[in-house]
Order: structure tokens, then sequence, then C-alpha cells
């Protein structure tokens, strides 16, 4: 995922189906490149680089 990309699902009244390793997450902060991301399944946030991150179906 790029940063124009990830700007704009924040900036989005509606909710993205976003995902890290084929698990579903939530973005819960941006520094830069490195996001940290909440998973679906309640395992441990984590700090991924932004490409990393993808959507399915697009």
């Amino acid at each position: 995922m790029n940063e124009q990309r990830l700007t704009e699902i924040l900036r989005s009244n509606y909710p993205h189906d976003v995902f890290y390793n084929e698990k579903p997450v939530w973005i819960q902060e941006v520094k830069g490149q490195t996001v940290t991301v909440g998973f679906m399944d309640n395992s441990k946030p984590k700090n991924v680089l932004m490409s990393d991150l993808y959507e399915k179906n697009l």
C-alpha cells in the first residue's frame, strides 16, 4: 500500500478491508513508513511497513 491510499482510507467515513499477512487489521498509528496495526483476532498490535499492507479485491 502506498501513502496516498493509506491517507484515503484514514480520511474515509467507510470501512475498508486492510490486510497484513492474510490477516485483517485496523490502522492504529502512522509514523512515516511504519504503521501500527491491530488485528481483528485480538493478537498483539504490531509495527509493520506501510508497503506490507494491502486491500483484497481491488
